[in-house]
């Protein structure tokens, strides 16, 4: 599978960016999507996730209410809505995609496939 973000770039506090990544390479509806990301001198950190039907969503407790995931089966892509972006949310953001088909277990960066990452900027 290959995994395509874009959507990253510079922003202000307060401000909104929409991440999109585009999956191929293999079947994209019966897989969860999700984003993780890393900041400067910080581990890396799960974000979102969403189960393959969509029927579990998960999000860090750091951007809920902010931050909401979405997937377009159709296009074979998921998206990362980030809204009252904060300098704290200055990361590569990667995304992610199960190993497992069906899982509706938690996803977690040893268990996933990750992107190449798209960095996002949040100036304060």
């Amino acid at each position: 599978v290959q995994l395509s973000e874009s959507g990253g770039g510079l922003v202000q506090a307060g401000g909104s960016l929409r991440l999109s990544c585009a999956a191929s390479g293999r079947t994209f509806s019966t897989y969860g999507m999700g984003w993780f990301r890393q900041g400067p001198g910080k581990e890396r950190e799960f974000v979102a996730t969403m189960t393959w039907n969509g029927a579990s969503v998960y999000y860090a407790d750091s951007v809920k209410g902010r931050f909401t995931i979405s997937r377009d089966n159709a296009k074979s892509t998921v998206y990362l809505q980030m809204n009252s972006l904060k300098p704290e949310d200055t990361a590569v953001y990667y995304c992610a995609t199960d190993r497992q088909e069906y899982s509706s277990g938690s996803m977690t960066w040893a268990n996933i496939i990750g992107g190449q990452g798209t960095q996002v900027t949040v100036s304060s």
